[in-house]
């Protein structure tokens, strides 16, 4: 659908100019392709802002301290459900890079496990600066990559 910004009417999308003042035309997105360009990974909306705010701090600890910052999160803000969140996105971080030492160690002896579990942890770290950043700046995304694993959902 088209519309006239002088005139305020609307055209079909064959239309090039305005019936009525011959103006030129904007395009109007459908509205199923604009909320196809949401951002499903994207949950800020369902917290609370003063929720937010407020557990800021509690919810980066789990991406700075790891196991340590999951439990201090735990119980430094056990009512808050921003925290919880992000307490469940840095539990997949952590049970990946788990599941990934154990996989190295029992296939250590070949050459290419080694060398795969290096990028896997450096892909694993930028993942979790990612989600320590998001924390900065009061989002609630899932992490990269690692969305797609259901586990603590």
């Amino acid at each position: 659908m088209k519309f006239c910004p002088n005139c305020q009417q609307t055209f079909p999308d064959q239309a090039n100019m305005c019936g009525s003042c011959g103006g030129p035309l904007t395009y109007i997105p459908d509205q199923n392709q604009v909320q196809h360009a949401v951002n499903p990974n994207d949950h800020t909306a369902e917290y609370d802002p003063k929720d937010i705010s407020d557990n800021k701090v509690f919810a980066m600890l789990p991406y700075i301290l790891s196991i340590a910052g999951i439990i201090i999160a735990m119980l430094g803000a056990p009512d808050s459900p921003y925290t919880k969140y992000h307490i469940k996105q840095a539990l997949k971080i952590t049970v990946t890079e788990a599941l990934l030492v154990l996989i190295t160690a029992v296939l250590a002896f070949t050459i290419i496990v080694p060398i795969a579990a290096a990028i896997c942890f450096t892909i694993l770290a930028v993942v979790n600066i990612i989600c320590f950043f998001r924390v900065c700046s009061g989002k609630a995304i899932d992490a990269p990559i690692i969305s797609s694993l259901k586990f603590f959902d």
